[in-house]
């Protein structure tokens, strides 16, 4: 079972390689031109601030009426912030008793306590090399900054506060979390130039995680956005986050990672590993077992990402992730659930 995806190399654009070309599309790749409504910008092909303002008003179109009315606290009550201690009157709840301060003044004291009404994001963005690859409409990699302005826009309002980690593999940025829309869009521009990594160096999401559980934070969101290849070692820290914070994951996709194409004898390179194959895409026994160990792969990283208690949305290149996304919000809605903001 092929555990990792493996990028083309140096394909040269005809019909003997379709499905397989990186951009632009072209006749065979499934993508025709004109038909990338619901893809995002691709953030190699022209100024970033340009493109991300296209970014900005499509998902302005698309989501805004998604999220109505204002965020009424993370969790059900008066609210879990810890507040200033006062004396105990009768009919106070004598299970927010501050016993301390009621030891040191002999007088009862209870600890009121402060309503989360206000919304903390943090988002971790994978931006290894292993995003650095896509077949369809765009790159892994603007996949996922699309989905980190899908999130600000859901999130940032009300003076809800936005902030990422970013994970190239050779570094690790962190971008406090800051109120505000000009605020989310500075993040998003940074994030952008963020500079991409160098091949042969693999991503190292547990240590971007591990960033956001110590020292603990306020609970809150966190959005964690990746593709969740390679090793497995982010399942523990995700699920240590999962004990304070509501979370979400958006894995991002390519349709080569679930099946292969008939394009004869292909030359790929691992991009994290760099590691060279020769693989016989023509053998269709070979493209049945690589579905079928691409398919259990998916499996196992849905499977870690419940056990954590994630929401679980997931972005393919080849689909258009707004619509993707709006289903998400929808169903979580119904469910009555509505994630972190109620």
């Amino acid at each position: 079972m092929i555990r990792r995806r493996r990028q083309a190399e140096s394909l040269q654009p005809g019909p003997e390689h379709p499905g397989l070309l990186l951009h632009p599309a072209t006749p065979g790749s499934g993508i025709e031109p004109g038909s990338g409504d619901g893809a995002p910008p691709r953030f190699a092909d022209g100024p970033a601030d340009v493109l991300l303002r296209r970014l900005e008003l499509t998902v302005r179109r698309r989501l805004d009426g998604l999220l109505q009315g204002d965020h009424l606290g993370l969790v059900p009550g008066s609210g879990s912030e810890a507040g200033d201690s006062r004396t105990y009157h009768p009919g106070d709840d004598v299970r927010r008793m501050d016993w301390p301060v009621t030891a040191r003044t002999q007088v009862p004291h209870i600890r009121e306590t402060i309503a989360d009404r206000e919304l903390e994001t943090w988002a971790v963005v994978d931006l290894s090399a292993s995003l650095d690859f896509g077949t369809a409409a765009c790159q892994k990699r603007d996949l996922a900054i699309a989905g980190l302005a899908a999130v600000g826009h859901l999130t940032v309002h009300g003076g809800n506060r936005l902030g990422a980690v970013v994970t190239t593999g050779e570094r690790i940025d962190r971008y406090p979390a800051m109120p505000g829309r000009l605020a989310a869009e500075r993040l998003l521009r940074s994030v952008v130039a963020t500079p991409r990594a160098a091949g042969g160096r693999r991503g190292d999401l547990a240590a971007a995680l591990e960033t956001l559980r110590r020292p603990v934070r306020r609970r809150g969101l966190v959005v964690v956005i990746s593709d969740f290849l390679g090793d497995s070692d982010w399942d523990r820290p995700l699920r240590g986050l999962s004990a304070r914070h509501e979370l979400l994951a958006i894995e991002v996709v390519d349709p080569r990672e679930l099946e292969l194409v008939d394009v004869g004898l292909l030359t790929v390179v691992d991009p994290e590993s760099g590691q060279t194959l020769e693989v016989p895409t023509g053998d269709p026994e070979f493209r049945s077992r690589f579905a079928l160990g691409a398919a259990a792969q998916r499996e196992e990283i849905a499977a870690a990402l419940r056990r954590a208690g994630a929401g679980h949305l997931q972005l393919s290149t080849d689909r258009d992730w707004l619509m993707d996304v709006v289903r998400f919000v929808a169903e979580r809605r119904r469910a009555g659930s509505g994630g972190a903001s109620r």
